[in-house]
C-alpha cells in the first residue's frame, strides 16, 4: 500500500514497462588513445583486429503516465526502438558502421549511453527511466542517464 502524507493523501505511486529487443552486432574493443600493448592488456581476446560479436538484448524502461495509466501507445514505443537500436545497430560493425563510435571505444557501457542519447530525444521529456544492456548471459549493464 502507497504511503500517505500528513493530510491522508495516497502517495503517487510510480510504474514501469519495459520494452525487450535483441540486436546483434561486431565490435572491437580498442581505444586510439592508448598503444596496442595497453590495449591488448586491457581488452585482452576483446582486442581482437578481426572483432568478435555479440546478441545483445536491450532493455528499455520508462514511467508510466499516472493520468492515462499506460506509457504510450506500445505501436509508437516498439517505432522508437526500431529507429534508435534496430536501424542504426542492429547487424553493424559498431566501430567502423556507427559515426558514434569514431571515437568512442564501444563497450556495452557506452552502447547503454548511445541508447540512451539518442531514445530522449525520441520520447516525451522523463519518460524514459532506464537502459539495460545484456552482452551476455552474465554481463549486464544498467544506465540511467547520470
Amino acid at each position: 500500500m502507497a504511503q500517505a502524507d500528513s493530510r491522508n493523501e495516497v502517495a503517487e505511486r510510480i510504474g514501469y514497462i519495459t520494452r525487450v529487443q535483441s540486436f546483434s552486432a561486431c565490435h572491437r574493443l580498442h581505444s586510439p588513445t592508448l598503444s596496442d600493448e595497453v590495449n591488448k592488456r586491457i581488452f585482452g581476446k576483446c582486442n581482437n583486429p578481426n572483432g568478435h560479436g555479440h546478441n545483445y538484448k536491450g532493455q528499455s524502461l520508462v514511467k508510466i503516465d499516472r493520468h492515462t495509466g499506460m506509457v504510450m501507445n506500445i505501436t509508437d514505443l516498439k517505432q522508437h526502438i526500431e529507429e534508435v537500436i534496430m536501424i542504426p545497430l542492429d547487424h553493424k560493425n559498431l566501430d567502423k558502421d556507427v559515426p558514434y563510435f569514431a571515437n568512442v571505444v564501444s563497450t556495452t557501457e557506452n552502447v547503454a549511453v548511445y541508447i540512451w542519447d539518442n531514445m530522449v530525444k525520441q520520447l516525451p521529456a522523463n519518460l524514459l527511466y532506464e537502459v539495460k544492456i545484456h552482452e551476455t548471459d552474465k554481463n549486464i549493464v544498467v544506465y540511467r542517464g547520470q
